[in-house]
């Protein structure tokens, strides 16, 4: 059934785009890019290829105009075939780019393209399809390259780069140029005065030093202490008044230990021979706990006191427990001491009857102080802010 008007295929607009990034065209033949059409760009071609018949970039324009001319004999009715060149800068990176972005903006302003055929003359224009890809869809690419030069043009541009990073990144300019300058400076200063004969102890010395400064990380772990000194933010006051007992409660149990060993050195004096030090272990065990008890003792308590004081201010249940605790850890004390005297004296009555009287009354004030961590804690139900699972470990302990 035939109707009044018949649908028109849709228009397919098809660019011949050949780049020129490092904008030879500018610089050695002074044309201004983009130009657009089959005359400009064969004008622009031949122009370049009398000022250097070596330019790569006359190449490859020469065959975006060949590619021109075979799409348009073998063009389809709804196909419209354009060819244009832009340039970047002499100086590349960012601003060639830019530049590049720019007049493509331009060029698909006049003429916009549905897809594009890229013709790049080698290596480095290449790293311009990115940026055509963006704005427009890239449906082929061609790369002209110079017979027998695509190796040598690509080691250029690698070497090139490798040779900028090396000048320009610090991280390997450190290396690179760094520790070679050191070297040569101390080869100048030891040739002044007359000790080049040591020259090389100060070259193996400055490289040994640089290895294991490198082989350790010394140089990420000082990276990262100082920017933890930047970012260092203070906790607050519960956390460092229980951080602070943490270090002086340890300081105090360290202490004690020696002191521990100092009392077993005045008071006992025994041969290195192993079965006369087993048969008097019991012995020097005892004037171990005698010389250390009390710091002992109070390191464990102030480390409670710290915990307790954080837990007071977080208003946590664990509070109560820990208060009993110190009580009790208080009172060992003098169970300590009269352990200390039954294992000195082990045939002293007086110490045995000590040691008895110590621990009933220790249990006693740990039954006391349980029965008032339970008053408190009915007393001051509103105080603690309580988890259902720290109630029941309150409760279980």
């Amino acid at each position: 059934m035939s109707t009044e008007g018949t649908e028109e295929k849709q228009q397919k607009r098809i660019l011949i785009l050949c780049v020129d990034r490092d904008g030879d065209l500018g610089t050695k033949a002074e044309i201004k890019t983009p130009l657009v059409g089959k005359d400009a760009n064969l004008n622009a071609a031949v122009a370049l290829a009398l000022r250097d018949p070596e330019e790569p970039d006359a190449n490859a324009m020469f065959e975006a105009i060949r590619i021109y001319d075979r799409l348009q004999n073998e063009a389809k009715p709804e196909e419209i075939f354009e060819i244009a060149t832009i340039s970047g800068t002499e100086l590349g990176g960012v601003g060639a780019d830019r530049k590049v972005a720019s007049e493509l903006s331009e060029l698909m302003s006049s003429f916009p393209a549905n897809e594009v055929v890229l013709v790049t003359d080698g290596y480095s224009d290449e790293a311009v399809l990115p940026l055509v890809e963006s704005r427009v869809k890239v449906s082929s690419v061609r790369r002209i390259v110079v017979k027998h030069s695509e190796s040598i043009e690509e080691t250029a541009a690698i070497f090139t780069r490798y040779l900028k990073m090396l000048l320009e990144n610090p991280r390997y300019s450190r290396i690179a140029l760094g520790l070679p300058g050191l070297l040569l400076l101390i080869l100048v200063v030891f040739q002044v005065f007359n000790l080049l004969y040591i020259y090389w102890v100060a070259f193996l010395f400055v490289l040994s030093a640089f290895l294991l400064y490198k082989g350790f990380g010394i140089d990420k772990t000082l990276k990262n202490f100082v920017q933890w000194m930047k970012e260092y933010s203070p906790p607050s006051l519960p956390v460092q008044i229980a951080t602070f007992a943490t270090g002086a409660g340890g300081l105090c149990i360290a202490i004690g230990v020696y002191l521990g060993g100092t009392s077993v050195a005045n008071n006992v004096s025994i041969p290195f021979d192993l079965g006369i030090w087993l048969s008097n272990l019991p012995t020097v065990l005892g004037y171990f706990i005698r010389g250390s008890m009390d710091l002992l003792v109070v390191g464990i308590c102030v480390i409670l006191f710290g915990r307790a004081t954080l837990w007071y201010f977080e208003r946590n249940i664990k509070l109560l427990r820990n208060a009993a605790l110190i009580v009790t850890i208080a009172w060992s004390r003098w169970i300590l001491e009269g352990t200390a005297d039954v294992l000195i004296l082990p045939q002293d009555p007086n110490a045995l009857g000590k040691l008895i009287f110590s621990v009933i009354v220790g249990i006693l004030i740990g039954i006391a102080s349980v029965l008032v961590v339970l008053v408190v804690h009915r007393s001051a139900k509103g105080f603690f802010t309580k988890t259902k699972k720290q109630v029941e470990e309150f409760e279980e302990g």
